[in-house]
């Protein structure tokens, strides 16, 4: 697991320094975040975020509101800390979407081993198969099958389709996907996103509405039932 990027959020800077040090150590990458506001605005900017430690109690919006907002558009897995140890707050965590809860203190081994845990959960069993209702993406055949028929796609259109299926439910911008499709050096505009996203979705045919619009912002893969 390790290599995985972590978002630790927690308004108390010698908790995020036990926290960060611990998962550096197993190998992880960390970003941190002081208030829930913060948290909020990083998860939206990092498109490649695949865990977060929230803590309950934050200036800004509390570790409940930050869960919330992030449950309307990602399934990222959440371990939740607090220093209350109230059965209800840990069941009321786990009902908003949380998917581990901590209380204080707690040891960092412990820690290390929900996180451990709670990513290989979240890991698909099949990392090169994906299906969206009958959307099928073999990325080890390099194919793209909707309701049994094959469709073809330029490789651009192909990276873009994966790009926006491995982020799922999350709203990118135009920006972020010009960087990690086409690259940092990239010279062209972001009227260049529009265009392959327009080609993508003629392709996608009545599965076109799998891609949203973002009004303002971007592009987010998801299907609406």
């Amino acid at each position: 697991m390790s290599g995985k990027k972590i978002l630790v959020v927690d308004d108390e800077p010698l908790i995020r320094k036990l926290v960060t040090d611990f998962l550096k150590k197993e190998g992880y990458n960390t970003i941190e975040a002081e208030d829930g506001r913060k948290a909020l605005d990083l998860f939206s900017a990092e498109s490649d975020i695949d865990l977060i430690i929230l803590d309950v109690m934050l200036p800004e919006y509390d570790g409940w509101t930050v869960c919330r907002e992030i449950r309307k558009k990602s399934n990222v897995p959440i371990i939740m800390l607090t220093a209350r140890g109230e059965e209800f707050d840990e069941v009321f965590g786990l009902d908003i979407g949380a998917d581990e809860y901590i209380s204080k203190p707690f040891s960092p081994n412990i820690l290390i081993a929900r996180v451990n845990a709670v990513l290989r959960r979240a890991a698909p069993a099949d990392t090169n198969l994906k299906e969206f209702e009958g959307l099928k993406i073999d990325e080890s055949a390099h194919q793209v099958v909707i309701e049994n028929e094959r469709i073809d796609l330029s490789p651009k259109e192909y990276d873009l389709l994966i790009y926006l299926t491995e982020n799922y439910g999350k709203a990118l911008s135009r920006e972020q996907i010009l960087d990690k499709v086409w690259g940092y050096d990239y010279y062209g505009d972001l009227r260049t996103v529009d265009t392959h996203i327009n080609r993508l979705r003629i392709k996608l045919d009545f599965k076109s509405d799998y891609v949203h619009t973002v009004r303002g912002y971007g592009y987010r893969f998801e299907v609406e039932k």
